[in-house]
């Protein structure tokens, strides 16, 4: 029996392995028998702390796939994120909350997208739209998604089906949203254990326009200050990755999830991308209020690239 691979993007948060492993449930579900949910990377603290709760194994890990793999794509679509050899795999899926960048198939497709906070929550519709009950451990992943994605709702990218999605899978989950949620995200801002190598690889995102690659890194902390003690070594860390990748710019963005606020270490010779709105002072920019990379800082980036 052919085995298809379901997996979110390369550096993956709780959404992206959260996703992946709902994906395979529902494709169970629905009749698809040898479905395995994969990580591409390892996960951090705030995912750990997710499948414990719930009791729920961790996807395996992979590294690559063969040519004419049978692959379901959830939680991103560009290729610059994803498995090395996607380019000759078979992509019957994509279930995605993210624009639509550096994508193409040689066959048709199910592609189901809608600009919402969460894959989560995407996928809490195609539950319904196929009649399949969603068990509590389920329900609980696609919480914890969701919740990791809009940070507790409070992110601009949080829409009215992410809200409505939360409540009806609380109740599902039996979760109260508040006490859990903000218990998940504080284990997520535990980043002593981490090097500066491992930190700005946390949850880094590659993109490319034209010719000009960059990256945008992200992590949570409940003190920036805590984290910019060591900005001397993450800067050597960035610099490392700029010159190996060849990148024009990266973009390491530390939120605080409690006040909703980020700092940026930006290096690289088109920092002008975030120069042009926020002001650089010794490689770092305030940006109040900023908390979501997919809605307020990609879209600055590509704006002044």
């Amino acid at each position: 029996m052919e085995k298809i691979f379901v997996f979110g993007h390369k550096s993956p948060d709780t959404d992206s392995i959260c996703s992946s492993i709902v994906m395979a449930d529902l494709q169970r579900k629905t009749g698809e028998e040898d479905v395995i949910p994969c990580r591409l990377g390892e996960m951090n603290e705030e995912t750990k702390y997710v499948l414990k709760h719930f009791q729920v194994e961790a996807p395996m890990l992979l590294e690559k796939v063969e040519e004419g793999q049978t692959v379901i794509m959830v939680d991103h679509n560009e290729f610059t994120q994803t498995v090395d050899g996607i380019e000759n795999a078979k992509i019957i899926t994509v279930v995605d909350h993210h624009r639509i960048n550096n994508f193409k198939t040689a066959e048709p497709l199910f592609y189901y997208a809608q600009p919402v906070g969460c894959t989560a929550t995407l996928l809490l519709e195609l539950y319904t739209l196929n009649h399949v009950e969603i068990e509590p451990k389920m329900a609980g992943l696609m919480l914890s998604a969701i919740i990791s994605d809009t940070l507790l709702l409070k992110s601009p990218t949080t829409t009215e089906k992410d809200k409505k999605a939360v409540e009806q899978l609380a109740k599902i989950a039996n979760i109260d949203i508040n006490t859990y949620g903000l218990e998940m995200l504080k284990a997520g801002t535990d980043l002593d254990k981490y090097t500066e190598e491992e930190l700005i690889r946390l949850d880094a995102k590659k993109i490319e326009k034209e010719d000009v690659k960059y990256v945008i890194a992200q992590v949570n902390t409940v003190s920036i200050p805590d984290v910019l003690k060591r900005k001397a070594k993450i800067e050597q860390e960035i610099n490392k990755e700029i010159l190996s990748k060849g990148l024009s710019l990266f973009v390491f963005v530390i939120t605080d999830i409690i006040n909703s606020n980020s700092e940026a270490i930006v290096l690289g010779d088109r920092t002008d991308a975030i120069s042009k709105t926020y002001e650089i002072k010794d490689n770092i920019a305030v940006m109040p209020g900023v908390v979501s990379r997919k809605k307020q800082i990609l879209p600055l980036v590509e704006n002044n690239i």
